[in-house]
């Protein structure tokens, strides 16, 4: 086996991949280190196992980083029709779930088969199972001491994701080259993960365990209308997932239970209209039954609504278009599907990936401080960031 390339990839994910075949069909001689057993780990699990791969609505206004603008021009670049295209060249079945979500219509090992394929007929090398312990600069490249020796590269690219879920094999060895290099690492914190709550409220939402009701989410000047799930931990669903991201610990997450709906002005014209009715029933009307009997038990709004003066209905109102929910925290990197923040794009090339001042080190993907909201919005960055360095490296 050659100890020499002209690129080396640290890790095997969605950029590391996509980097990798660019280069290769470059001519460029390509190997792929990863130190797990298995590419694409973060792939074969995304979208319950069916890979969310792409957003047709992607844009930059669906990404968080400190340098927004920095996503610009590799997005623009490489769009979300730009990796259909390689699907459907592939023969990939797929279906639009919720709107632009592209999914597999089989399973998520159709789209790592695609790009280790793709790597294949590139001519890169993806070598798993390889422990990187050091790695030097010197005047012709980088050398890299790993487990299976000594190798070397003229270009490195960093392509090792972040933190989020350790199990299948995250760690911070990214940023400790990063900083290794002299670049500022921004701080990071778990994103698109579920929320946890008090004790006292996770036992009164106990029986709820399992129930899904489409809210609108805010926190921080950000909202999202997606449905959320209450789990046997805390909160959960699209809405609270993409709602964590802008979400910091102590703060309050505002929670719209009546989405489109004027809740005060519903109950005003039931008391009017019909009032022996309850809250109960109106309730029973809006929500999902399950959810909604429990919600009305845990706040004890019996009896018919014509007994409920005008400050009782603002109040009910206000419980059910703006309910202020405290979380403890989050359940963190464990479950997390991204990492927020991470390496400073301010001292990266938007065009390339590399580092500005040293033009043959690249960093792509999560391990850099561009973070998607959910929906296939980082397997864009991926793919765009991968695309990007492997047309420079």
């Amino acid at each position: 086996m050659s100890s020499h390339y002209d690129v080396i990839i640290i890790g095997a994910g969605a950029a590391g991949l996509m980097c990798a075949a660019t280069a290769g069909y470059r001519g460029r001689r390509v190997l792929v280190l990863d130190h797990t057993n298995k590419a694409g780990k973060k792939i074969l699990m995304s979208g319950g196992g069916r890979c969310n791969f792409t957003n047709l609505n992607s844009s930059p206004a669906n990404f968080l980083s400190q340098n927004p603008h920095f996503c610009i021009s590799a997005l623009k670049r490489y769009t979300p029709q730009h990796f259909l295209e390689v699907v459907e060249r592939h023969g990939i079945e797929h279906e639009e779930k919720a709107a632009g979500q592209l999914f597999c219509k089989d399973s998520s090992k159709d789209i790592l088969n695609l790009l280790l394929t793709e790597c294949e007929w590139a001519g890169a090398e993806v070598r798993l199972e390889t422990a990187i312990t050091s790695v030097t600069e010197g005047k012709n490249g980088y050398s890299l001491h790993t487990s299976a020796g000594k190798l070397s590269a003229e270009s490195l690219v960093v392509a090792c994701g972040g933190l989020s879920i350790p199990t299948m094999g995250a760690t911070g060895f990214g940023y400790e080259l990063a900083r290794q290099f002299g670049l500022e690492v921004l701080p990071t914190r778990a994103g698109l993960v579920p929320f946890t709550l008090h004790p006292e409220l996770k036992t009164q939402l106990a029986p709820l365990s399992g129930a899904s009701t489409l809210v609108d989410a805010h926190c921080n000047g950000e909202h999202f209308r997606e449905p959320m799930l209450v789990t046997h931990r805390g909160l959960s669903g699209p809405a609270m997932l993409q709602i964590s991201s802008f979400w910091q610990p102590g703060d309050s997450l505002g929670i719209n239970l009546l989405p489109g709906q004027d809740a005060k002005q519903d109950l005003l014209t039931l008391r009017k209209e019909t009032p022996q009715t309850t809250v109960a029933n109106y309730l029973g009307q809006t929500l999902p039954r399950r959810f909604a009997q429990v919600f009305n038990d845990l706040h004890r709004w019996h009896g018919p609504i014509q007994e409920y003066r005008n400050q009782h209905i603002d109040r009910i109102a206000g419980t059910l278009n703006n309910w202020q929910v405290k979380p403890a925290g989050t359940e963190g990197y464990r479950t997390a599907e991204v990492t927020l923040g991470g390496i400073d794009t301010q001292q990266l090339s938007s065009k390339t990936m590399a580092v500005l001042d040293r033009p043959d080190l690249f960093f792509i993907g999560e391990v850099v401080d561009v973070t998607g909201h959910l929906g296939g919005h980082n397997f864009q960055w991926a793919w765009a960031s991968g695309v990007a360095a492997g047309g420079f490296v």
